[in-house]
């Protein structure tokens, strides 16, 4: 039986990274700037702390625009604790996880530490390359 592609292999690495402290304006216009949908918030260990997405962006946007106070730090806003994948983990087993959820993108984590991202258009770009006609 032939073993099946991994996450690893079709993760982005060279990821745009937010630190807890970053100021939230800064982080939305980067996010907007490059067309990200979220990017990992790490420490200063390099250790993931949270997920900044768009949504998380609004949130700020819409406090902002309410309470007339833009500002802030990531950290106020950030999703904590992602849920995140193993880069070893296959491409089928990781499409059922996005079917199965309403994340765009999860970290992916080799021995706890984070070595990229991967995204629902990363995973429908490799099941295509590898199981298509």
């Amino acid at each position: 039986m032939t073993e099946r592609p991994c996450i690893a292999d079709y993760m982005a690495v060279d990821l745009v990274l937010f630190k807890p402290e970053f100021e939230i304006l800064h982080a939305m216009n980067t996010l907007l700037g490059k067309r990200l949908s979220g990017a990992p918030v790490v420490d200063d260990e390099g250790r993931l702390v949270g997920v900044l997405s768009k949504k998380d962006c609004l949130r700020a946007a819409l406090n902002g625009a309410y309470y007339q106070e833009w500002g802030g730090q990531v950290d106020a806003y950030m999703s904590a604790n992602p849920k995140t994948l193993d880069a070893g983990l296959d491409l089928v087993t990781a499409a059922e996880w996005f079917l199965n959820s309403d994340y765009r993108r999860f970290p992916v984590l080799r021995g706890g530490k984070l070595v990229g991202q991967i995204s629902r258009g990363d995973i429908l770009r490799a099941l295509l390359d590898n199981w298509s006609a």
